[in-house]
């Protein structure tokens, strides 16, 4: 791909990199990014800025690298970088704080898996058959002959195996455990990896989950199924932002279940949706509301009420073959 290669002449000729993950990062978003500026400063001897545009969670503060990520309010606004490298970033709408970094960048560059990309960089290299851009990631750095370390090959590990659910998802084929076991070859330590990101969840996250999962409501003769989250239920169990992680999998995993959603209240008339499915294309329903992602999980942001989110998101569902 003569886009790889130029990737490669562009971070060799840069002189400060910026490296920008999606908003409320997951495991693909920030050990993608972990890796890559691993990569870089172990081949071209470089050191990048990390930035999140929020909390980095705490289930992933074992990622190497993962402290030197700065939040976005750290940064310096006025820094002119020679190279920004977005990953695992499917619109801009998913990095807006950063955007004025962004813009005045020299060169950007836009690394991604996912198929409703709006392919917004300068130089954008996609590959919407790939789990995770943790996997895409790696083949990048194969086909460019680049030096894996171990925490390289960890970050990337942890990308894949939470994009796919464990290896569970549809996104997973064989290329995915291909790319599995070379990382394994490297020397990552998937029992530690999994221990972290499935096995050290807090007491209160665990119960908060069990409240949510308690209080779904079920429509469409148990097809769809969906719960709502408000500020004041964060607030009421102390969990953390990243509390709802996997909660749409859970509902998901019911046996008449064809669709699954959250909604999330995030302020006054604005709320998160995460929707998945077992086959019904849920990315077509988010990209309505300008959100998007993959055929059985995608996301979106939409301007209004939690009750009038749901109804919206109800109507959209029902427009679908299922």
């Amino acid at each position: 791909m003569d886009c790889v290669i130029r990737l490669n002449d562009i971070i060799k000729s840069a002189k400060n990199i910026l490296i920008v993950s999606h908003i409320n990062p997951d495991g693909d978003t920030l050990g993608s990014m972990c890796a890559l500026y691993s990569a870089v400063k172990d081949n071209f001897k470089k050191r990048c800025d990390m930035v999140v545009l929020s909390k980095v969670p705490r289930i992933y503060e074992f990622l190497p690298n993962v402290t030197f990520v700065k939040n976005v309010n750290e940064l310096d606004r006025s820094l002119v970088y020679d190279l920004v490298i977005c990953v695992d970033v499917a619109a801009q709408n998913r990095f807006e704080e950063a955007m004025e970094l962004f813009n005045r960048a020299h060169f950007t560059i836009n690394i991604d898996h996912h198929k409703t990309n709006t392919k917004y960089a300068d130089l954008n290299i996609i590959d919407s058959n790939a789990s995770s851009a943790g996997e895409f990631l790696y083949k990048i750095m194969r086909q460019l002959e680049w030096k894996i370390s171990k925490d390289t090959a960890t970050a990337l590990y942890t990308a894949v195996l939470t994009d796919t659910g464990s290896f569970r998802f549809s996104n997973t084929t064989c290329e995915t455990f291909k790319v599995a076991g070379e990382l394994c070859d490297i020397g990552v330590d998937t029992v530690g990896v999994y221990k972290n990101c499935y096995e050290n969840n807090s007491k209160n996250m665990i119960m908060f989950q069990a409240y949510c999962v308690s209080n779904a409501k079920f429509v469409d003769d148990d097809k769809v199924v969906y719960s709502v989250i408000y500020k004041k239920d964060l607030e009421k169990f102390s969990a953390g932002e990243d509390a709802t992680e996997g909660l749409a999998e859970k509902l998901r995993a019911i046996e008449t279940t064809k669709v699954s959603f959250i909604v999330k209240e995030l302020g006054n008339r604005l709320c998160k949706v995460s929707m998945r499915s077992k086959d019904v294309d849920v990315a077509e329903v988010c990209a309505v509301f300008g959100g998007g992602g993959h055929t059985c999980a995608a996301g979106c942001v939409v301007k209004s009420s939690v009750q009038a989110t749901v109804k919206k998101i109800l109507m959209e569902i029902r427009k679908q073959d299922f």
